[in-house]
């Protein structure tokens, strides 16, 4: 596998262009894995946010971070995933949700199409945590199936998940912002960076009461009569712009470095 951080990472910061898979033509793609065998793959949910977050957060998010990380490191990024495992938040409107068993599949079958194409690290970031345990319980399967169908990069084939709101950079400066205000979903944080790459979201923040503190996670029913609003111990209107930009450069900084250790690895 050639992973010589001299080919793969660029001179100059590349245009968008240069590192989308959904722009790319499938000659552009080849003469890419002739240099690089990595992929970055954005995964998402949509899912409420509370009344004042959007329902794409979970992939807006994840998107903006692995194309950043791409532009850091020259890495293709293949389009965003952004339907994810969020039964849980079924009982609020607007909330598309994949089964467990679903989004299993969804990652092995794309995931196995890379790896039939010569792609040997896939490194999946993440912006939902109710996607982690899903993904990860897909990786035996995905290995499995590779050696099982003989592809030529069975034995190489290595698949990462991270988490871009799990970043110990992101979670200690969201810590120092909001405090115990940051809460578990529709936090400020995320909602920052949202508030970054799509101002029209700027239109939506309003100030809302205290919301119940965040607790267990049952079923969709459950979970709306312990969180009425979709928040859990969260407060959004704390979320600015400029923090979210902060979010994103501590994100990406902190995942390049992975990504470039992730490619290296024998």
């Amino acid at each position: 596998m050639s992973n010589n951080r001299d080919e793969i990472l660029p001179s100059k910061v590349p245009q968008d262009s240069s590192i989308r898979l959904d722009l790319f033509t499938w000659t552009e793609v080849e003469k890419y894995l002739s240099k690089c065998k990595g992929i970055i793959l954005p995964l998402g949910s949509t899912e409420q946010h509370g009344p004042t977050g959007a329902i794409g957060t979970d992939a807006i998010t994840a998107e903006s971070v692995a194309r950043e990380v791409g532009r850091r490191t020259g890495v293709l990024v293949a389009p965003t995933q952004s339907y994810g495992m969020a039964q849980h938040h079924l009982g609020f409107a607007g909330t598309m949700s994949l089964q467990p068993s679903t989004l299993l599949n969804v990652i092995h079958d794309l995931v196995i199409s890379l790896a039939m194409h010569g792609f040997e690290r896939i490194f999946i970031i993440n912006g939902h945590g109710g996607n982690i345990a899903t993904v990860k319980s897909a990786f035996p399967q995905i290995y499995s199936s590779a050696s099982s169908m003989q592809l030529s990069v069975a034995n190489s084939l290595k698949c990462k998940l991270v988490n871009w709101f799990m970043t110990p950079e992101v979670f200690r400066e969201a810590r120092a912002l909001y405090g115990d205000k940051e809460g578990q979903h529709a936090t400020p944080s995320e909602i920052s960076l949202t508030l970054h790459v799509e101002p029209s979201l700027l239109s939506k923040q309003y100030e809302l009461p205290d919301p119940p503190p965040a607790g267990p996670i049952y079923d969709y029913k459950d979970f709306r009569r312990r969180y009425p609003d979709g928040r859990m111990g969260s407060n959004p209107f704390l979320a600015k712009a400029r923090d979210g930009k902060t979010f994103l450069d501590q994100a990406a900084s902190a995942l390049t470095k992975d990504l470039k250790n992730f490619l290296n690895e024998s």
